[in-house]
This record gives C-alpha cells, sequence and structure tokens, in this order.
C-alpha cells in the first residue's frame, strides 16, 4: 500500500509558550523530522482562524476558555484565540522541516465552524479536499503523528478509517491537551475504530 505520513498542526500557538500549549508539544518535532526523511508522501495540516473565530471564548460574552457551548452543528470547546491567520502563533515550529511536505491543508479558515479534522469541519460533513488528495495519489494507508492528540489527531485519525483508510498513530510522535477526561475517551474512541496505536518500538 502507498503510504503517507500526516502531520498535525505542530505549530508554535500548540507549544510551549503558546496561546494553547499542549504540554511538551514541541518535544516530537525531532521524531517527526525523522519520520518526514523516510517516508515518501507527506502532508501537514495547519489550523488558520480568522480573527474572531467562532471557537473562540473571546467571541462569546460571559464565556471563558475551555467552557462548552452548543453550536448548530453540536458541542464546541471554546478555546483561547489561537492560530489566527498571518500571526507568529499560526507558523510552524521554528524547527519542523515543513520544507519537506508535499501538501500544506490549512483548515479552520471558516469563522462559523472549527475544523478539528483534516478531513472534515467539525459538522463531520463538510470536506476539506483531503480525501480526493489522497485517493488520486493511490494512498490508502497513513500514518498520523501531532497536535493534540486527543482532538486534531484523534479527529483525522477517526474519520480517516470512517473513510476506509488504513491508519496508524504514533502516540510517541504526539502530544495531548487531556481536557476533563479527553485524552482517554479519544484512545478508545481510536482503537474502536480500529486505529493501530503504536510507539516507535511498535
Amino acid at each position: 500500500m502507498a503510504e503517507a505520513l500526516i502531520v498535525i498542526d505542530v505549530q508554535k500557538d500548540f507549544c510551549p509558550g503558546g496561546a494553547l500549549a499542549v504540554p511538551d508539544g514541541d518535544a516530537i518535532v525531532g521524531g517527526i523530522n525523522a519520520l518526514m526523511a523516510d517516508t515518501a508522501a507527506v502532508i501537514l495540516t495547519q489550523d488558520w482562524h480568522p480573527a474572531g473565530h467562532s471557537s473562540f471564548a473571546s467571541s462569546h460574552e460571559g464565556r471563558v476558555p475551555y467552557d462548552v457551548t452548543q453550536m448548530p452543528y453540536g458541542d464546541q470547546v471554546l478555546w483561547p484565540d489561537h492560530c489566527i491567520q498571518g500571526s507568529i502563533g499560526a507558523q510552524f515550529h521554528a524547527e519542523l522541516h515543513a520544507d519537506r511536505a508535499d501538501l500544506l491543508l490549512r483548515k479552520g479558515h471558516n469563522a462559523a465552524i472549527d475544523s478539528y479534522s483534516a478531513f472534515f469541519e467539525n459538522d463531520r460533513t463538510t470536506p476539506t479536499g483531503l480525501e480526493g488528495y489522497l485517493r488520486t495519489r493511490g494512498i490508502d494507508r497513513l500514518v498520523m503523528v501531532g497536535l493534540a492528540l486527543d482532538f486534531c489527531v484523534n479527529y483525522s485519525a477517526v474519520d480517516a478509517a470512517r473513510l476506509g483508510f488504513d491508519v496508524t498513530v504514533r502516540r510517541d510522535l504526539c502530544r495531548a491537551i487531556d481536557l476533563a477526561g479527553s485524552l482517554a475517551a479519544a484512545l478508545d474512541g481510536m482503537q474502536t475504530a480500529g486505529i493501530a496505536l503504536e510507539t516507535a518500538h511498535g
């Protein structure tokens, strides 16, 4: 099977010192670079929000980050303002070998809906176009790494499995937010979906 590496949102705002820092988020960069060097097809995703995005707590009067609100498409965690288009925080981590990518997929640019998954916006039906790109390249096996394991990596992996791709998540090359049990729930959901959860040693 033809294989692609999907590198999810390794951006400054998700690394220590960023607006929505994932603990140890920068510790995975070296391992991801090594994996990119050994993979024929590499896709990077990039969170790319307009200012005032509907998923930002600052866009909802009286709400604070990590509150959950109801959107037309369901529950939505409200986040600190992060990965705003053109900002320093939206840039890839400085040590990530971003030039290695065949494709850069920006997501979350629709102000009315968040987009955790590399394949669909959070309504779970509006496609990003990544599936078509992979199909036309004959790619059917995906390895996923990046940030955060319990949100964007999880949603991307489950959607990919639902679409029929063979999916492996390298847990050692991901880090999690773990918001109110989100990590355990994500791991359970990925296993139920038939996703292989591996480390460098299998």
